[in-house]
């Protein structure tokens, strides 16, 4: 999945079950908040997550299926 953030920075990120999971910085857990609040989303579609650092705005630009 690739979003894009309010300073126009694309994220690259991979889904994953918690046996799946690896420190590898673009795995995050189906558990996480950003993985929560990106279930069931479409492309365009924009999100706002409350992380630790503050809240956060992503816009969907591409999903993948692996």
């Amino acid at each position: 999945m690739t979003l894009e953030n309010e300073q126009g920075e694309q994220l690259e990120y991979r889904i994953v079950g918690p046996d799946e999971f690896d420190d590898a910085s673009e795995y995050i857990s189906m558990d996480s908040p950003l993985a929560r609040a990106l279930m069931k989303k479409r492309v365009d579609d924009e999100v706002s997550v409350s992380l630790p650092s503050g809240t956060q705005v992503y816009c969907i630009i591409a999903i993948r299926y692996a």
